[in-house]
């Protein structure tokens, strides 16, 4: 498996090989799920052509389903799906499309990718020595205005207006947890948030100061009372030790008188 970024046109890409090509029973093969744009994905094809299109090989790109997605999910996506050939790489086969994903439609492709005779002609160079090899590039768009579902997109509102009206050390515990399902939300969505990373890390991390100061002062305040009452103790111990040596003073004078001895 190759997977690299391209530095120019922001495509990500993933190469799929396949061996003993031409012994695939099944009637649909599935790649490995790799991950381009920061989502998983997966290719799918039909190796002896899908059903009313049999004489062609059908190839799709398909969405991972992963279990945090939110119901009204979507991405809007470039992508590119290809055939390698691997004796002359003028002649890979290209396909690109561009398609919004979401719930409802989840995979995107094409019918009529290639003939499976040209596909299986050694001539062609599109298998050799019974391998194949096929990818994809992906560019997953940013949108400007996204909607995160669940009501993160009214904390997201909410944040913005208590970092106009509030310090960072006011904000209570609801707002950074809100803060914290934001930011990862965003974080998942492939946003560049190298702007936001350093004012929210700030006030994340003020929040947890805090709770360590916090901590701090409750654990100095306890000290204190352990020292106090340790010097209570230990005024309690010396009084005790007084009456003790007291008592035992007036026993010893008390066995003198009762055994006759008298101190001049």
């Amino acid at each position: 498996m190759v997977h690299e970024q391209s530095s120019v046109d922001k495509f990500e890409k993933f190469t799929w090989k396949i061996e003993n090509f031409s012994h695939l029973n099944m009637y649909e093969v599935y790649s490995e799920p790799f991950f381009l744009g920061g989502y998983p994905w997966m290719i799918y094809l039909y190796p002896k052509g899908d059903e009313g299109v049999e004489d062609f090989l059908s190839i799709y790109l398909a969405v991972v389903k992963t279990t945090n997605m939110s119901e009204g999910w979507s991405r809007d996506v470039k992508f590119k799906l290809f055939v390698f050939n691997q004796l002359n790489a003028n002649r890979t086969i290209t396909i690109e499309s561009s398609n919004e994903f979401n719930a409802r439609e989840d995979s995107w492709g094409f019918e009529f990718f290639i003939t499976l005779d040209e596909l299986h002609d050694p001539e062609n160079g599109f298998v050799v020595k019974d391998s194949c090899m096929f990818g994809a590039e992906v560019y997953v768009c940013k949108k400007e205005v996204v909607s995160f579902g669940n009501g993160h997109s009214v904390l997201w509102a909410e944040f913005f207006v208590s970092l106009k009206t509030k310090k960072v050390r006011d904000m209570n515990d609801i707002a950074c947890k809100n803060l914290q399902i934001i930011w990862e939300e965003l974080e998942r969505f492939s946003f560049d948030l190298t702007w936001l990373e350093p004012l929210v890390q700030s006030a994340l991390g003020m929040k947890r100061y805090l709770e360590k100061l916090k901590e701090a002062e409750k654990l100095r305040d306890n000290l204190v009372a352990l020292e106090l009452e340790m010097q209570g103790l230990k005024a309690k111990m010396a009084t005790a030790r007084d009456l003790l040596e007291a008592q035992d003073l007036e026993e010893e004078i008390d066995l003198d008188a009762e055994l006759g001895f008298v101190k001049p």
